[in-house]
């Protein structure tokens, strides 16, 4: 599949490591545009300036070390695009259908209810 559109990526064609400099070069873009230096960053994001430049480098790190990085840059956002939205079948929708109230019921309908006329 081919695209003029330069934020296309084919995630599925990249091998784990080409993702991990992805999220690495991430990291580093916006630690660079925040005028930040490893050492600030990584003290910002409690891990050390070690842990900070093996992330950049896509280096293989825990999960907690990214998010610790997005946390201190800001960026924990971008985690949005994992949500997980529920989606209801058409199944649970008709039956959903089905149980609402079709006509309102008169009240006064009781056997108890006598009119003075």
């Amino acid at each position: 599949m081919l695209t003029n559109d330069s934020s296309y990526k084919n995630w599925a064609a990249m091998s784990d490591t080409a993702l991990a400099k992805h999220l690495g070069a991430y990291i580093k873009h916006h630690r660079l545009e925040q005028n930040k230096t490893q050492d600030v960053l990584a003290t910002e994001a409690g891990m050390s300036r070690s842990t900070l430049s093996l992330l950049e480098r896509g280096e293989p790190v825990t999960l907690s070390t990214f998010i610790q990085a997005l946390r201190a840059l800001d960026k924990l956002y971008v985690l949005g695009a994992l949500s997980v939205e529920p989606v209801i079948s058409p199944l649970m929708v008709a039956e959903m259908e089905m149980k609402k109230k079709r006509r309102a019921r008169n009240k006064n309908t009781d056997d108890s209810y006598t009119s003075d006329w």
